[in-house]
């Protein structure tokens, strides 16, 4: 039987601030998670992640690490940066099956996945950004179009509407949803309040178990509503909104992806955007996500101007985000992890910082004061906080340090 191995490679920083705070494998698009399509694969799947990610991918996957699997067969090592769409799961199972060891590169050359044969298999604490050059023994091909290789965070965006309804469709075939209406499907325990009205023309409706929906509220397929969620009354979901699980979603969200345990449930406009965890959006906040010329938006990384080929493009947020009330976010803009914004966000924001540029002000949050609020917020959810995760925000707040600069001069203090 052919394990499965997940690895991040060389380039999987290109895709920060998404994952700064997370593997790339566990970051969602179109409703799915990497990681939750290839447990059907193999459920003792194991992994090979950035060092500042290992002890708490270790306490959160303990499998992954490797203990007790199986070390002498042949393993499939799948680039945890593929986007995770239901139908990739035949695709892996095709290049596992042909049994020949094989690299898969993408037409930019990047592994996408191979198979080796056993006893090639690289350890827990292999080095990412070798694994894909240690590969070059091995016959290669081209992956063709049927898999695709996240390698910018806006195109998260990019591929979440196309992958969104494939996804969900999946996601009814298991059968744990019952149709309650045309179209709009309820896992056992989801709450829909009064005079809730659902457009299910373009996708379903899909309500996770535990999830409440409060009444007056609008909601436009392809949603997802993920397990102990709640919207808020009042609210627009619309055009492909997913919703992770133990989120607070209230105010008009638009073709967006909201990762577990983050509150937006206020009046504001979310749109084409992406939130990390544990993000909270103060009331009034409202990003951007069309230019005033129409045009399509370029997007900065690390100080290089990437075009997206997009019209539509929003905010993308790293995990422990939060924003001011009357927060305004323009069209295209990155904020980082562990960061707060104010006022008027008109450029990319770093790691770790507070910014009220607008306000003359921009300072850097001391990694133990993030620390002491994440404490606070893990309580309120009834999460403990454990010593990786500590450590994690410890390790990002160096790993970041070069961005604390904007526009090349230093923070103001």
């Amino acid at each position: 039987m052919v394990s499965v191995l997940l690895f991040e490679d060389e380039t999987v920083g290109r895709l920060n601030p998404v994952t700064l705070a997370k593997p790339a494998f566990a970051v969602t698009c179109g409703g799915y998670r990497l990681i939750d399509l290839v447990e059907r694969l193999d459920p003792s799947w194991r992994a090979i992640v950035r060092p500042h990610l290992r002890g708490v991918v270790a306490e959160d996957f303990p499998h992954a690490t490797g203990a007790g699997a199986e070390a002498n067969g042949p393993v499939l090592a799948v680039n945890a940066r593929l986007l995770p769409r239901a139908g990739i799961l035949a695709w892996l199972r095709h290049v596992a099956d042909r049994g020949r060891p094989v690299v898969v590169v993408s037409s930019g050359g990047d592994v996408v996945c191979a198979l080796l044969p056993a006893g090639r298999s690289p350890s827990w604490d292999s080095d990412p950004a070798r694994l894909s050059r240690s590969l070059d023994d091995l016959p290669r091909e081209e992956a063709g179009s049927e898999a695709i290789l996240l390698k910018y965070p806006h195109d998260l965006l990019a591929h979440h509407r196309d992958s969104f309804r494939e996804n969900l469709d999946d996601r009814l075939a298991s059968g744990r949803y019952r149709e309650i209406a045309d179209g709009l499907f309820a896992a056992p325990g989801a709450v829909l309040g009064q005079h809730v009205v659902t457009d299910t023309r373009e996708g379903p409706v899909v309500l996770d178990h535990g999830a409440q929906i409060g009444p007056y509220t609008l909601l436009e397929g392809p949603v997802y509503v993920g397990p102990h969620s709640r919207v808020i009354e009042h609210s627009a979901l619309k055009d492909g909104v997913a919703v992770g699980h133990t989120c607070k979603i209230g105010g008009e969200v638009e073709a967006s992806i909201i990762e577990p345990y983050t509150n937006k449930q206020h009046h504001g406009f979310l749109g084409h955007s992406y939130l990390g965890s544990w993000i909270n959006l103060g009331a009034g906040t409202s990003n951007s996500d069309l230019k005033n010329t129409y045009g399509n938006v370029t997007m900065e990384y690390d100080g290089r101007r990437v075009p997206t080929g997009m019209q539509f493009v929003g905010c993308i947020m790293g995990d422990y985000a939060k924003t001011a009330v009357n927060t305004s976010i323009f069209t295209g803009k990155t904020i980082g992890v562990c960061t707060m914004v104010y006022g008027f966000v008109t450029t990319n924001v770093p790691s770790f910082v507070n910014y009220a540029r607008s306000f003359g002000q921009v300072t850097e949050v001391p990694d133990e004061v993030m620390i002491a609020s994440q404490a606070r917020m893990f309580k309120r959810r009834n999460v403990v906080q454990r010593a990786c995760d500590i450590q994690l925000l410890r390790d990002i707040h160096v790993l970041t340090r070069h961005e604390r600069r904007l526009a090349n001069e230093p923070l103001s203090f």
